[in-house]
């Protein structure tokens, strides 16, 4: 399938999301991290559908604490994954947009992603917390659904939002399965519904960017 290229006034979408979902500031790291996923949905845009953006968007929001910035998981060296590996001498806890976790994962982004010597994630893992490779491994692993699956097969962003579905709550399956679950920072909201209102707010901002085709030099 051949994807109609998009692109985004970065001025307007910056205006829209400063006031939501970001309450009327925005930092240059938090600027410099979502110019980073724009330029790599631009760069190979995944799909026509900006629902997918949006929810990518809205999950890093949710994952990296609004830094928008590639993180490390917070005491990842105490996880079960988060042991040395002998061959590598890399370990394998959360890093990136969304945590990418287990050796198995960082090789396949390497295969996919077609990574190699020193950008390999498997050798060098640190490589993950790069924000064009973070992003890119981002976008690879939702839309292939990498990170998780049950006996209905793989959650995929088409799983969740296609010409019959918008399931922006559901979509939280794609990378962890506390849909439900509701922290105690967050005023009574579940985390699916967290996100879900992230996603609203960029996909306004998408919407309201996306320079048309008679616009693109």
């Amino acid at each position: 399938m051949i994807v109609p290229l998009k692109l985004f006034n970065r001025e307007i979408f910056f205006d829209h999301v400063r006031e939501d979902p970001f309450g009327g500031e925005l930092d240059q790291d938090q600027v410099d991290g979502m110019n980073a996923i724009l330029d790599a949905w631009e760069h190979e845009p995944r799909s026509d559908d900006l629902r997918w953006l949006a929810y990518a968007l809205a999950t890093t929001m949710h994952e990296t604490a609004s830094t928008m910035q590639p993180i490390e998981e917070y005491e990842g060296d105490e996880q079960p994954y988060g042991a040395v590996d002998p061959e590598t001498d890399q370990a394998y806890w959360g890093r990136g947009f969304v945590q990418l976790t287990h050796r198995e994962n960082y090789a396949r982004a390497d295969l996919e992603l077609g990574l190699h010597n020193e950008l390999s994630c498997e050798w060098h893992a640190e490589n993950a917390l790069v924000p064009e490779l973070a992003a890119e491994i981002m976008f690879q692993g939702m839309v292939e659904g990498w990170f998780r699956g049950d006996d209905e097969g793989r959650h995929t962003l088409d799983r969740y939002f296609n010409e019959d579905t918008d399931d922006p709550v559901g979509a939280r399956e794609t990378i962890n399965g506390d849909a439900g679950k509701v922290p105690d920072w967050s005023g009574g909201i579940s985390i699916g519904d967290l996100i879900a209102g992230y996603h609203t707010a960029f996909l306004l901002a998408l919407e309201a960017a996306t320079i048309r085709a008679d616009e693109q030099s």
